[in-house]
Parts: C-alpha cells; structure tokens; sequence
C-alpha cells in the first residue's frame, strides 16, 4: 500500500489542503494515519474514498447526505440497503437536475442560433 503526503494527495485529488482538513474533521474521511510527527499519510484507501466524495459532491449531494452516507459506511455492510437507497435517491434528482439543464441547454442554443441569424445587432437594441 503507498503512503501519500498531504502535497501529494492534494495533487491526486483536486481537493484543497483546507478541505482535506474540513473533511477530516467534520468525519467525512476516517482516521488518516499520521507519522511519528504528526503529519498526516493518506493511503490508498483515503484517495480512492475521496474519489467517492469527489463524485457526490460534484454531483450536489448536500454535506448532510455525505456525511449521512461516511456514517453509514462506517457502520459497515449492514447499512447497505440505507447506503443503497440514499444512493438512488441522490441518483434520482441528479437526473432531474441533468434534465432540466438539458432543456436549458437546448433554450440557449436556440437563442445563440437566433442571434447568429440576426447579423450584426443594431446599436441601442436589448437582448
């Protein structure tokens, strides 16, 4: 197993110093080891559990919910079915996100595309 500096899990991880810190402490991320110094030695496991907490939060899963979810996994397997549903739940209004920016999407580029026909807009005139 590799240990990671905290340099080096920043880098790996697109995270801040500070939320690795924050994450740590608020209990989003276990107890990362740390030397004889104090410094703190992220391991595979940390970073691959950071790609999760990468992939939520990027997704907009409220802290409450990733901290809901760091709890329960900690629990172990027999919160699966509550891991699960929080999951598919969590799943569910990203494609209700996912869809509303598509049909906003489409709104633009139809606003773009009138634009465009229009040629040079005419001084004094809005949008």
């Amino acid at each position: 197993m590799s240990a990671y500096t905290p340099a080096e899990a920043v880098e790996l991880t697109g995270f801040s110093i500070h939320t690795l810190r924050y994450y740590e402490r608020i209990g989003l991320l276990g107890d990362v080891s740390r030397t004889s110094g104090g410094r703190r030695v992220f391991s595979d496991d940390d970073l691959g559990w950071l790609d999760v907490l990468r992939c939520l939060r990027d997704t907009g899963m409220p802290i409450s919910q990733l901290r809901r979810y760091c709890d329960l996994a900690r629990v172990g397997d027999g919160t699966l079915v509550e891991r699960l549903s929080l999951l598919e739940e969590h799943s569910r209004e990203v494609e209700e996100r996912m869809d509303l920016l598509r049909r906003q999407y489409e709104h633009l580029q139809e606003k773009i595309a009138w634009y465009r026909g229009q040629g040079e807009p005419k001084p004094g005139s809005t949008g």
